[in-house]
This record gives C-alpha cells, structure tokens and sequence, in this order.
C-alpha cells in the first residue's frame, strides 16, 4: 500500500527499480540480466537474460506452497446448465496432460498452436498447456469466419489447432468443424494436427490422420512438466484489426507480461489469493487472456469462466447471480453488458433479489463508459464503479483507479489517472503538449511498461509504422481525449472519430455523453457522416429503454436540442434516428466505422467480429429511411 502518487511518480522516476521489485513476487529459473535493455530493437525489452515459465507461476507455485486446494477456476454455463470447478491441482493435472499431447505431436518451445474454442475450461487449459512447453498460442474468437481464421493460420503458421466441435448461443449452436476444415482448405499453411473437443450439442466429424479426439487424446497423454523460457520470448500472438484489412499480430512476452498482470491484481483490482474475481468477457478477447486466465492465477485467485450472456440466460439477472452463488469479490465487464442490464431492468428489480454484499467493485473497459451508465451501476450495486481504459496491444490499464493502492476520486466519464509506468501526454498535430481541457492524440512515452507489447509477430516494420512514427519516442494510442487539471484523462474517441465540422475538431464522445443522459436513451452512437457544406456533420443513431413509446420525433428534437445546450451550436448536431440496437463486436464495440460507411454510400464489407450480421442490414435500412447515403 501506498498513496498513489508518490508510487506513480517513482515508476517513471525509476522504472527499473519499480519494476524489478515487483519482479520478485514471481518464481524465476534465472534472473534477469538487467530490468530493461532500451537498446533491444524495435523499442526496448524487459527483463532480458532472465528465465522463468508463466504457466509454473500461475499454478505449480501456488501448489508446491500448500494451496492446491484452493479453487483455481469455476465454469457457470447457463446456456448449457453446466458447472464445474477446478482446485489448483486439478487444473495442473488437466494443463500437464494437454501439453503432454502437444508434446506427443512435436510440438517445442516456440513452435505455434492455433486456439479456436467456446467459452469452456478447455480454453484455458489450452492457453495454459501452451505456456506450460513454451509454446506460442494464439486464440482466435470462436466462431470466426472462415477466411478470417485462414489469415491468422497464414500469418502464426501453426504446427497444431486446438478446437471444439462447436459453440453455443443462446438461441442457436454454430458448428466450429466446417468453419475449421474450411479455413485451413483456404490457408496456405498446413497445421500437422487438430485436436477436437467433443460437445454434446455437435459430433463433428474428423478427418483421418489429421484430427484426434481430445478426450481420448488426454485420457493416453503423458503428462508435461514446465519448460523455462527466455523472459523475452512469446508467449502469445492476439490478433486485432488493422487499417489494411490484414489483421495486426501483437505479441506478448513472457517476463513483463507475468510481473504486470500479478501486480495488477492486487494495486488495480484490490483482490489478492483465495479472491473470487471474475471478468465477464472471453478468451478470445484481451481481457480473456489478461485476466479470466492470466492474471487472476498468477495472483491465486479463483477465476470465473462464464457461457453465458448479461441478459436473456436467462434474464437480465444472469450476473447478480453468479456473483451471489460464487462469491465474486470483483467484477469486470464492458460497458456494453450493463447497457444492455439497465435496459431491461431500469429499476434493478432483479438485482435485489441476489446477495451482492461480497462483492466490492465493479470495473469496466473494453470502450468509453458513459456517466449515465456508470452512475445507474453505481447507484443500484452501491459500490466503486470504475472506468479503466487499455487497449489489446497494452494487455492492462494504461488509465484506472487504483483501489488496492489508493482509491481515488471517481469522476463519471474518466478512466481516472495513468498507471505506474505509463507516462501519459496529450499531444497537438504537430507534437506540442495541449494544455489541460484541450483536445489531442493521447501517447504514451517510451519506454512502455512492461506487459505492452514489444512488437508485432515477425513485423517490426508495421509495428513502428502503426505505433511509433507519428509522434517520435511515443506509442500512439489512436484515440483522442483530454487531460484535466488534476491528471484525470477523458477519452473521447477514436482519433479518427474525432471529427471536423467547418473547420471545429469536435468529439462524436462527448456527444454520445449527452444522448445517453436522455431518459428515455439505453444507448447510442454518434458518428461524422460527409456533408458538403461542411466536411462532415454529426449523426445520432440510439436506442430507446424498454417500455419508451412517445413519438420518434418528440425525442429526436429533444436530443438535438440537449447537444445544442451542453455542447453548443458549433456541434451542428441536427439529426438522429431511433434503431432497435446497434451492430457490435462480440466484445460489446460499437462498429461506428461501418456505419460511417453504410452512411456515406463507400464500400463496405461485414465486420468479421460482429455478434449479429442482421443488424447492419437494420441499420442500412434506418439511415435509408433519413436520407443516407445522400445522392
């Protein structure tokens, strides 16, 4: 413990001294040569020289000190009605037996496995069995279009697949083996083998020599011990979307990944071993990796691996209860998943119906957290409900509130204050620091902390195109926002969603802020549609709270007068449409950039991570029907 600035002060002050003292909670086979080597292209490596091996850290070591049976993982499917639990040394015994079939099929350190699964503990254990041999994963999103998933078998070129016969929706099952066999038909890499799990739902089919049953595969498997790896080497590849279509491969090392989610664990989240913490989201996301796996059991904690949805399994009371039946300490979810519980449940009936007095804080991330809705949350769970932002490419908070350190302020609309080792500046188009209130590119100053990533896969080139040349020795975050008075950040946007009406930068954010101050607003998005005139002028799309039925165009002239009032004339803000919903990623991001170009009439393709293609096809016709795109 501590008070929050003087430990953030002495993390840019003396990074290597911070740094390597949090190092030493961890086990190492070798230490560290140095704390960080900023001469390691492309732009500085942590702990280089040192040895050690993140799946040892994350449960070998809690076994070995006495807490085997702790409980390291509880899976809550209410889609398919299924519980199961894993104490620590069960969890071991399952990992040691996958990295054993890996190992059986030639699998070695450094070589990749590509990850297709649902949310099942098998996903986990996979991740972990990876890390276990030194194997590099890379988990693609269940249920991921074929040509997608055909792009990252090129770019990670796998010597295995680990996959499920299917995943299950609350309405629907999506078989994985026909998107599977389609997608390495398309690829020009070859995987040796496939493992398969199968479900109950879907037998799929395997293709002789190539595919093995997992189950069987387990029951023969010789258990494998755990492998040290260079601190530097990878441990994992996600993939995020790219500005060229080709998905960006970012890669996560071993070493400063381990030392920052485990002090992340204890100084962000206030949890510590034994703790129940549970992030709603999914292994084939960031927030998976960081902390449904990772983090959480480096820590010891046990961790919640949740097939199910916030609302409709079955109700929007899904999360009251698994926090009331498995005593989750802290939640993390997206902003998205309480939008879519307050819009069913407005008045939180449901909520008072579960035992929530274990719990002690809500996180949410994944994009900007509305103050309405943060204060609906905050009102209702009577808790700290904390916006925190990062991003996939950072692996944990650039921005939050730190309550294991110092809980601070809360201020509806900010991710609070930068994180120990993010020396955050908010730059103007020509580099220069914008003073406090002022619109700018948010960077981050090198040397990152550790657990960003060092590059991506086999392509310095484009990580120091992406990250690093526009703003010399700064990693750019690609959204735009402000820094106040008192170092509170305000994300406003995406840099790109930071739009330009007659000459005046204005953030679609915070026009967003006031639509969803509206009473009758669940949620909404506002985006720059090109406009003759004036470049371009702001379009308001939203979605009304269950039960609303006043007229369409009472509460669209409601909206654009509330702009006018709170953000003023200058933000043109004339139009806006009531939808049924919006199209999102699986992770619950709006696909504002789609819109823009449904809205503009440019060509468009359907996002490989949208939850519902039918929702763009809604959205087509709603613009249609104002006038968009324009002749």
């Amino acid at each position: 413990m501590g008070d929050y600035r003087s430990i953030y002060a002495r993390s840019l002050k003396d990074p290597e001294g911070f740094w390597g003292e949090a190092a030493l909670a961890l086990h190492w086979e070798k230490r560290w040569t140095k704390v960080f080597d900023p001469d390691s292209p492309p732009a500085g490596r942590w702990f280089p020289g040192g040895r050690l091996n993140t799946c040892y850290n994350a449960l070998d070591r809690h076994i070995e000190a006495g807490h085997g049976d702790r409980l390291a993982l509880i899976y809550d499917s209410p889609i398919t009605g299924q519980q199961r639990k894993f104490t620590y040394t069960l969890l071991r015994d399952e990992v040691a037996a996958l990295a054993g079939v890996l190992a059986a099929h030639g699998v070695a350190k450094g070589d990749r496995v590509l990850i297709y699964l649902p949310m099942i503990p098998e996903a986990a254990i996979a991740m972990l069995a990876c890390a276990r041999i030194g194997a590099v994963h890379s988990v693609v999103f269940g249920g991921f279009a074929a040509p997608e998933l055909a792009t990252r078998i090129n770019d990670a070129q796998p010597k295995m697949i680990l996959s499920a016969s299917c995943g299950i929706e609350p309405n629907r099952v999506i078989p994985y083996k026909p998107l599977l066999d389609e997608a390495i038909r398309l690829s020009a890499h070859k995987p040796d083998a496939c493992v398969i799990k199968q479900r109950p739902q879907v037998e799929a089919p395997l293709t002789a020599g190539r595919d093995h049953d997992w189950d069987t595969a387990v029951a023969q498997a010789e258990p494998a011990g755990c492998v040290p790896v260079e601190a530097t080497d990878p441990l994992y590849i996600l993939y995020t979307s790219g500005t060229t279509g080709q998905p960006k491969g970012v890669v996560r090392d071993n070493g400063g990944h381990a030392v920052a989610l485990h002090w992340t664990m204890g100084n962000i989240y206030g949890v510590g071993a034994g703790d129940v913490y549970w992030a709603a989201s999914d292994v084939g996301w960031v927030v998976g990796h960081s902390y449904i796996v990772y983090g959480p059991l480096l820590a010891g904690c046990t961790t919640v691996m949740y097939e199910g949805k916030p609302v409709g399994t079955p109700d929007a009371g899904a999360f009251w209860r698994v926090i009331s039946e498995h005593g989750v300490k802290v939640l993390f979810t997206a902003p998205t998943a309480f939008r879519a519980i307050r819009k069913e449940d407005p008045e939180g009936k449901l909520l008072h119906q579960y035992d929530l007095s274990g719990m002690t804080a809500l996180f949410l991330a994944g994009e900007r957290c509305d103050p309405e809705t943060l204060n609906w949350a905050r009102t209702m769970l009577d808790k700290p409900v904390v916006d925190h932002w990062w991003q996939t490419e950072t692996g944990w908070a650039i921005a939050a509130n730190p309550l294991g350190v110092e809980p601070l302020e809360i201020k509806p609309g900010s991710p609070a204050v930068a994180m120990p080792g993010y020396d955050v500046r908010v730059l103007g188009e020509n580099g220069e620091d914008m003073p406090a209130g002022e619109l700018g590119s948010i960077v981050i100053k090198l040397p990152m902390p550790p657990g960003c990533l060092p590059t991506l896969w086999r392509n310095d080139k484009r990580f120091i195109e992406s990250y690093l040349s526009q703003f010399p020795g700064c990693y750019l975050t690609g959204d735009a926002g402000i820094k106040d008075e008192n170092g509170y950040l305000w994300i406003m946007s995406r840099t790109d969603d930071v739009i330009n009406v007659a000459g005046h930068r204005l953030s679609t954010g915070a026009m967003e802020e006031v639509l969803a101050g509206h009473p009758d607003v669940a949620e909404c998005a506002v985006f720059g549609v090109a406009d003759m005139m004036k470049g371009q002028m702001p379009l308001g799309l939203v979605v009304l709270k269950a039960g609303v039925s006043r007229p369409e165009k009472d509460i669209v002239a409601e909206l654009v007068a509330r702009v006018r009032e709170q953000i003023g004339p200058v933000a043109a803000f004339k139009q806006a449409k009531v939808v049924t919903r919006l199209p999102k990623t699986r992770s619950g991001k709006i696909l504002r950039g789609t819109m823009v170009k449904i809205a503009d009439g440019a060509k468009w393709s359907m996002p490989a991570t949208i939850d519902d293609p039918a929702v763009l096809k809604e959205i087509e016709a709603s613009l249609k029907e104002i006038g968009y795109p324009r002749s």
